[in-house]
């Protein structure tokens, strides 16, 4: 199992909406609206990192919104 946190910057007023909705991406299992240089902070897991990559960050950043995202792997 691959764990990874994804920082998510929103748009203005946006963070509270796009936590819901990254709530129901799957593979996601925890997100949270923090204060710093990013406004969400996203906990996924997946079976390999390409899926953890592919299905949650690309859809997450898609979704309207949405201006950056950094995403993290664990390596422990």
């Amino acid at each position: 199992m691959v764990r990874a946190f994804i920082m998510v910057k929103t748009a203005a007023g946006k963070s509270s909406a796009l936590r819901e909705s990254i709530e129901g991406v799957d593979g996601v299992r925890e997100a949270h609206v923090v204060a710093g240089e990013y406004d969400l902070v996203v906990e996924a897991s997946g079976e390999e990192v390409y899926t953890v990559i592919h299905a949650v960050a690309t859809e997450i950043r898609d979704l309207a919104g949405v201006v950056d995202t950094r995403t993290y792997i664990c390596l422990e």
